[in-house]
């Protein structure tokens, strides 16, 4: 029988970077992690990233889209705690707004930050990786990336991207020793859906009730599941887009 690997010991010791960390489902993220162990970057836009700065816990205030930026966040890592052994693309972006009211502006806004920067962070976390034969990366998808909603098809075809980008990179770098993965996150109750609403959270909470669970997901139960996926114990799973959305990606006969 094989060693049984504690939970709360599961990413101790490892060097951690998130994207899109600052509030939501990158917030319980960086902090889950740094709970259990792990030495933490965490990267985002927005200034409130800066609040979550503690012995470990190294915020660093960036867009990830922009030309550098992930060169940059993978060097912090670097300088900061000698290696980068966990990248978690979560940064990501939603716009409500039907195919022939969007702008190319609309599209690139939502695109480059939920395909264009995961792509970027993942290759330059890859070229630190590789030399050390380990690593994991984890990028958070939808259910999105597998059914369509009408109103969000950039947001769609993002997401979808990046299941592919996520199956493409994997096949590239296991034999690295380095492991990439996805979830396809379902409703999570968080402010994704500020900037155009007025309760965000809400109509998520609102929306989840229609999962077979019958609610939306809580940010920090989707901080387990990267939290698994970056560590030992998912050591088989390789390309995968695990689902974590209330069941509603189950066919129903």
């Amino acid at each position: 029988m094989p060693d049984i690997i504690p939970t709360p010991n599961e990413v101790a010791g490892k060097v951690v970077l998130v994207t899109g960390a600052a509030s939501g489902i990158g917030r319980s993220i960086a902090l889950l992690l740094h709970s259990r162990g792990a030495k933490v970057i965490a990267e985002d836009v927005s200034s409130d990233v800066e609040k979550l700065s503690r012995d470990g816990l190294v915020p660093l205030r960036a867009d990830v889209t922009e030309d550098g930026a992930a060169e940059a966040a993978v060097a912090l890592a670097v300088e900061k705690f000698g290696r980068l052994d966990i990248l978690v693309n979560n940064a990501g972006r939603i716009l409500y707004k039907p195919l022939v009211e969007m702008t190319r502006e609309d599209w690139e806004w939502q695109m480059n930050t939920n395909v264009t920067g995961a792509f970027l962070h993942s290759r330059e976390a890859a070229k630190v990786m590789i030399p050390r034969k380990s690593g994991a990366i984890v990028n958070i998808a939808s259910y999105a990336s597998f059914f369509a909603f009408p109103g969000i098809s950039a947001y769609t075809a993002s997401k979808g991207a990046l299941a592919q980008l996520t199956r493409t990179q994997a096949l590239e770098v296991i034999e690295h020793g380095i492991r990439v993965n996805a979830i396809g996150v379902g409703d999570v109750v968080t402010n994704l859906l500020n900037h155009f609403m007025e309760d965000g959270p809400g109509f998520l909470a609102e929306h989840g009730k229609a999962a077979p669970i019958g609610r939306a997901a809580k940010a920090d139960e989707i901080a387990e599941i990267v939290a698994f996926l970056a560590s030992d114990r998912a050591s088989f799973i390789v390309g995968a887009v695990v689902m974590a959305d209330g069941g509603m990606s189950v066919p129903v006969g």
